[in-house]
């Protein structure tokens, strides 16, 4: 049961459970001909508790290994499908698709690819809504940038911090190898993921299609001879 709630939730969950326990207990004991609050206190707590370990669950699931394909780095839902500029590590034209995840979304991070991080840096920043597009450079973020050798090709992964998600983890250094569907950090409370890829990439999902994080394929690289 422990194995099917992430780490990062575990002392969050504990520390809420005993709040919830001595405050039934103190109600129950201050008011203790109030039997209909008692009740309705109670459902209210279970929910509660309910909701916070469905947040933080790490459900099993197989991952999809695929050399030259890059899977999702996050659940959620495509709100970005386009080119842009990407200012900070590239400085030029990239693909950028952006995936919004909402409280009821796993909030695992994934390694999009297998490879070497040659890029990290933390930023912190504000705390816009996750679909704001001035999120992306704005908001408290991480941003990866992993090389996949092979195949030769550069991809950009940025954790975006929204209004209610106020805090990042993160799990890599630059120069660590990864794994195509590893962790690579998680965000609590909502929030988004960006991904920046090459121009020539072959997507594979739309605006508005839900993903799974290690599993759906977003696009494909063409391999360069």
């Amino acid at each position: 049961m422990l194995k099917l709630i992430h780490r990062e939730g575990r002392k969050i969950i504990i520390a809420f459970l005993v709040f919830l326990v001595l405050l039934n207990f103190s109600i129950h004991y201050f008011f203790p001909e109030e039997r209909l609050f008692h009740l309705l206190l109670l459902i209210a707590s279970l929910g509660g508790i309910i909701f916070v370990m469905m947040f933080f669950r790490n459900p099993r699931r197989r991952l999809f290994i695929e050399e030259g394909a890059i899977i999702a780095p996050a659940d959620g839902k495509v709100v970005v499908v386009e080119e842009t500029t990407e200012g900070e590590y590239f400085k030029d034209r990239r693909l950028q698709i952006s995936i919004f995840m909402s409280v009821k979304n796993v909030h695992i991070n994934r390694n999009p690819i297998s490879g070497q991080v040659k890029y990290f840096k933390y930023h912190p920043g504000k705390y816009l809504l996750a679909w704001n597009p001035k999120s992306s450079t704005d908001n408290e973020r991480t941003t990866f940038v992993i090389e996949d050798e092979d195949d030769n090709v550069e991809i950009m992964m940025r954790q975006i911090a929204g209004t209610v998600a106020r805090r990042i983890k993160f799990y890599v250094e630059e120069g660590d190898e990864v794994t195509q569907g590893s962790e690579i950090g998680f965000i609590k409370f909502g929030s988004r993921v960006d991904l920046y890829l090459p121009l020539d990439s072959k997507v594979e999902v739309k605006i508005g299609e839900k993903v799974k994080g290690g599993q759906t394929v977003i696009a494909r690289v063409v391999r360069k001879k």
